[in-house]
């Protein structure tokens, strides 16, 4: 008997390790639930109810297959291997099989599993799932992990070029077994469940991401490089929450911005080779923690950053937090992330800047604040956004490139239509009013909206200091977007 334990790849289609368990006979699959851990990872609430729907979906589809889907509880990860050593041998599981998985924690976990299975004779197999190219595999000529993700890049279409990672076939259904599914539990004590409206957006199960991805390539992904910057328009695949949790994998996107692109990766339509460049940047993060553990520890990548003078200020971190800074373009952006969890990518850059450069707020407060609210939280990629945004990581922008919400706001959302949608009480404005409430005057701004709690000049000219105060600081200069 083999067993499969599902991590974040809830899926039945080309997933390798429940493909490879089930080619070798009668399998079992089980999840564990892990809330201590979650929580010390930040797991946000909706990204939990959004695993345990998308398990509902994925035992429905097993279960026509007859594999049963259990669920354990393994409430830190340390306990994992009692855990799934005690159902192995109450199973009689000659095998375990899990795709991998990269953070340091996960890392450990899985060896400290191996070690206690191979004490009692059972094998355990792990598969390359959910990156194109395994880690430790794409590397510099010297043989060090790429810290510059356009040289990383190259590598990999070199590679793809040559050898184009293909899908897994699902498995065919098994004969019967005397083992009975779980009940997917409705929710997990510590993990708010999330409001009707958040769910609606956010549909479980992989026919919905796989028809957002059909979509998307069939009409959208030819204007995702015009398009994709605008947070008012529908410019994005809204795949992120369901590549997270595994719910469809990078290959068949791949595959799928091929076909739409008559299989060209660098030529051909350029709103397809862009959004191949942004798998290339998830593959890139995941890279890096595997490269660079320490950025998995809460260090920055960059480590002489570490001695950058941070302000603790508690009341603009809060202003931060709620959605009410004062300017506009911040607080709608902000008001998405708690409403939706989930935040347009280019709002996601523009608000960490303000929180690390104009606020000088520490790019961990950013970080952890984001993973506790958003569906599509990965430490790979979060980590990576908050540390290019504050300066402190790979590929960073440089320390004197900081946005200035303003502007990027009279470029990004012109007319208002973004702004005005999340911040109702600014609908009365005309579209250049509208990014700058404070213009107007009055002690209190429009219809009660706060007045901006930094004035972004200075605050940008103390970011510079504090940056150029920095040991071993080369760059010098000054750039305001």
């Amino acid at each position: 008997m083999q067993l499969i334990w599902l991590r974040s790849d809830l899926r039945l289609h080309d997933n390798t390790a429940l493909s490879a368990a089930a080619s070798r006979g009668p399998s079992v699959a089980v999840y564990l639930l892990s809330p201590e851990q979650w929580h010390e990872h930040d797991d946000a609430p909706c990204k939990v109810d959004f695993w345990l729907r998308n398990l509902r979906e994925l035992s429905r589809a097993l279960g026509e297959l007859h594999i049963p889907l259990l669920i354990r509880t393994a409430s830190r990860w340390d306990e994992a291997p009692k855990v799934l050593l005690d159902l192995c041998q109450q199973l009689k599981i000659d095998a375990v099989h899990v795709n991998e998985e990269y953070g340091i924690h996960e890392s450990r976990r899985d060896v400290a599993v191996a070690d206690a299975l191979k004490t009692k004779g059972i094998d355990f197999h792990s598969y390359l799932d959910q990156l194109l190219f395994k880690p430790g595999t794409v590397l510099t000529k010297t043989g060090t992990y790429f810290q510059v993700f356009s040289q990383f890049r190259k590598v990999c279409y070199d590679r793809l070029h040559s050898s184009l990672p293909s899908l897994v076939s699902a498995p065919m259904a098994q004969s019967p077994l005397t083992v009975d599914s779980d009940e997917i539990p409705s929710s997990v004590a510590g993990f708010a469940t999330p409001g009707d409206t958040l769910r609606a957006l956010w549909p479980a199960g992989e026919a919905e991401a796989r028809r957002r991805l059909d979509s998307f390539a069939d009409a959208q992904i030819d204007y995702y490089k015009s398009e994709r910057d605008f947070p008012a328009k529908p410019g994005t695949s809204q795949l992120s929450a369901y590549l997270a949790a595994g719910v469809i994998s990078p290959r068949q996107c791949l595959h799928a911005a091929l076909q739409s692109n008559q299989g060209e990766f660098e030529s051909g339509k350029v709103g397809a080779v862009t959004w191949i460049n942004e798998l290339l940047w998830r593959e890139f993060y995941k890279h890096i923690l595997v490269g660079y553990p320490r950025v998995s520890r809460h260090r920055a990548f960059r480590p002489e950053t570490e001695a950058l003078a941070w302000r603790d200020a508690p009341d603009e971190l809060a202003a931060w937090q709620e959605a009410r800074t004062g300017l506009p373009i911040i607080d709608a952006a902000m008001r998405q992330l708690l409403e939706t969890g989930w935040m347009h990518n280019r709002l996601r850059m523009v608000v960490a800047m303000f929180l690390t450069k104009n606020l000088l707020i520490d790019w961990r407060e950013g970080e952890r604040f984001f993973m506790r609210h958003l569906i599509d939280g990965d430490l790979a990629a979060n980590n990576g956004g908050w540390q290019w945004s504050s300066s402190t990581g790979t590929d960073s922008a440089p320390y004197f490139r900081i946005f200035n919400p303003l502007s990027q706001s009279e470029k990004f959302d012109s007319e208002g239509l973004f702004i005005k949608h999340w911040l109702p009480e600014l609908a009365g404005l005309n579209k250049k009013d509208v990014h700058n409430p404070a213009n107007l005057g009055g002690l209190f701004g429009v219809a009660g909206y706060p007045s901006p709690i930094v004035n972004l000049s200075t605050s940008r000219t103390r970011a510079l200091a504090a940056f150029k105060n920095l040991p071993s600081r080369q760059n010098a200069g000054g750039g305001y977007e």
